[in-house]
């Protein structure tokens, strides 16, 4: 039986991978370790709940002592970490938190690691490190200038993307909190030998994400009526990857992915941002016959600070060693996307209570 320590394993993308392991792997042991701030949330686990193969521990990946007594305990054969600061907006209000947990944060797992597998004569046995990247440290793309009317390329055989090899540029605080986090990964690889990987995706959605990105927000207002704030001309555009894509994405690096590379995870599912809130529109008053879910409830807002244009992946790496793809179209995976936060209405109250609602304010109202 394999043993994997996940780090963040209560956010968005940790709880969906916990879930992923739980439901594909009978062999394995998961101990899941999160901080719960905000956006962690244990309801995301509730139907593992039980299982004798998952073991949670509320720990901050910055405290050495937990880190160190949760690697000496359990000893796991994987570490993935995904515990991280991860919106933009929340780190240009606040850098600090940012450098803090996804700079230092990882620099001290790191640390716990090494020393941990450490065999004395330079080596780390079976262990592997795999760290949970973003496809924002490379910076920005310029849109096509033939796009179709979802705003994806029409012609993508002579369009550029985001590849490893593409130099690193982040723009915004939360980027280079995660382009600094990769970099001491490589480092800790080049100089200790550690066994280390680096994944990098695009913008993920599905289940139990926090309504504060994109799609969650937009399904969480329409249901509520309430006016869907779109930055500038809405025209940006993210690669959309469902999360149970990702989770088996890593799931092969993990295991199967050359010590010391970086894989690029991208959906190939290119849309502009007001292309996804108008299909998010049209399918929720397609379920709910509300008519008062309608465009009129657009309003587009001050546009955020050093906003990049457009993100777009070139997956070929991960497709081409490990035989990964992605399985999930956009149209197919916003509308199970919906459909589960219709389906899950007591989720969502809990976590757009109290909190959340001052931090709405302080986002949107004004702009």
């Amino acid at each position: 039986m394999k043993t994997y320590l996940v780090t963040g394993g209560a956010g968005f993308i940790g709880s969906n991978f916990v879930l992923y392991m739980l439901r594909k792997h009978d062999d394995i042991r998961i101990v899941n370790v999160d901080a719960l701030t905000y956006a962690g949330n244990l309801e995301n686990l509730a139907s593992i709940e039980g299982d004798d193969r998952h073991v949670f521990l509320h720990a901050d990946i910055r405290d050495e002592k937990a880190m160190s007594d949760a690697l000496a305990t359990y000893q796991p054969d994987y570490v993935i970490n995904f515990a991280a600061e991860s919106h933009v907006d929340r780190s240009i209000a606040d850098p600090g938190i940012f450098a803090d947990t996804n700079v230092m944060g990882t620099v001290n797992l790191l640390n716990c690691c090494r020393a941990a597998w450490d065999d004395g004569k330079g080596g780390f046995g079976d262990h592997r490190y795999l760290q949970v990247g973003t496809d924002e440290v490379y910076g920005t793309l310029a849109i096509p200038e033939k796009i179709n009317p979802d705003g994806s390329p029409a012609d993508p055989e002579h369009t550029d993307y985001f590849r490893e090899t593409t130099p690193l540029n982040p723009h915004s605080p939360y980027s280079a909190s995660k382009t600094s986090a990769d970099l001491f990964v490589k480092a800790y690889h080049d100089t200790y030998g550690f066994p280390a990987v680096i994944t990098r995706c695009s913008n993920n959605y599905g289940p139990f994400q926090f309504p504060e990105k994109l799609i969650p927000l937009m399904i969480h207002n329409a249901l509520n009526h309430r006016e869907l704030p779109v930055y500038g001309d809405g025209l940006n555009v993210r690669d959309w990857l469902y999360v149970d894509d990702h989770c088996k994405a890593i799931d092969m690096v993990a295991t199967g992915g050359r010590l010391g590379e970086v894989y690029n995870v991208g959906g190939h599912n290119e849309r502009a941002n007001i292309y996804i809130v108008k299909t998010i529109i049209a399918e929720v008053a397609k379920v709910t016959g509300d008519e008062a879910v309608n465009e009129g409830l657009i309003r587009h807002v001050t546009d955020r600070a050093g906003h990049d244009r457009r993100y777009g992946m070139a997956p070929d790496k991960i497709r081409e060693e490990l035989g990964w793809y992605p399985e999930t179209p956009y149209e197919e995976g916003i509308v199970k996307t919906i459909r589960w936060y219709l389906d899950n209405p007591e989720w969502v109250d809990h976590v757009t209570s109290g909190s959340y609602q001052e931090y709405y304010a302080r986002m949107y109202d004004g702009r």
